[in-house]
């Protein structure tokens, strides 16, 4: 994927089912993990940003399987921004096994005042951050003050 944000792990035995297969509802752990590392590299540690009242809150969720995977294969979660958005953030994620396809995935994130539960602006460090992960800046980027414009061949 252009722009991705790449992070290797392990399979541990625990997240195996008794097929030795992993358990599917841990693909999504490993999105987080994946997404957790994304921010630390690009932005900073996630409680920095909690601190100053905003945080963020998973609104759609969907996984693809196509493979499986087992204990101690590595893996590669590869991030890619797909819209970064007023309030929310839009992601593209794979899992890989020796480059080869096992998930694809896609999360939808809204940015909430921790006092409200309100949605919020993405902070300008945060959006900052995220930019040189975006798939297609021209598609997927909206300006701080409004929503972006679908992206091409695809109705708002």
């Amino acid at each position: 994927m252009p722009g991705a944000f790449v992070h290797r792990l392990r399979v541990r035995y625990g997240e195996c089912d008794r097929q030795g297969l992993v358990f599917n509802p841990h693909y999504y752990a490993y999105f987080d993990v994946a997404l957790t590392e994304l921010w630390r590299a690009s932005i900073g540690p996630y409680t920095d940003m909690m601190a100053s009242g905003v945080d963020m809150v998973v609104a759609e969720s969907r996984a693809r399987y196509l493979a499986p995977a087992g204990f101690d294969d590595e893996l590669d979660v590869e991030v890619v921004v797909s819209r970064l958005g007023r309030t929310s953030l839009g992601t593209s994620l794979r899992v890989l096994r020796a480059g080869d396809p096992v998930v694809e995935g896609a999360m939808r994130h809204v940015f909430i005042n921790t006092a409200t539960r309100r949605p919020t602006e993405i902070p300008p460090p945060v959006r900052a951050g995220l930019t040189r992960y975006v798939a297609s800046p021209a598609d997927g980027v909206a300006p701080a003050d409004g929503p972006a414009a679908p992206p091409a061949g695809r109705v708002a």
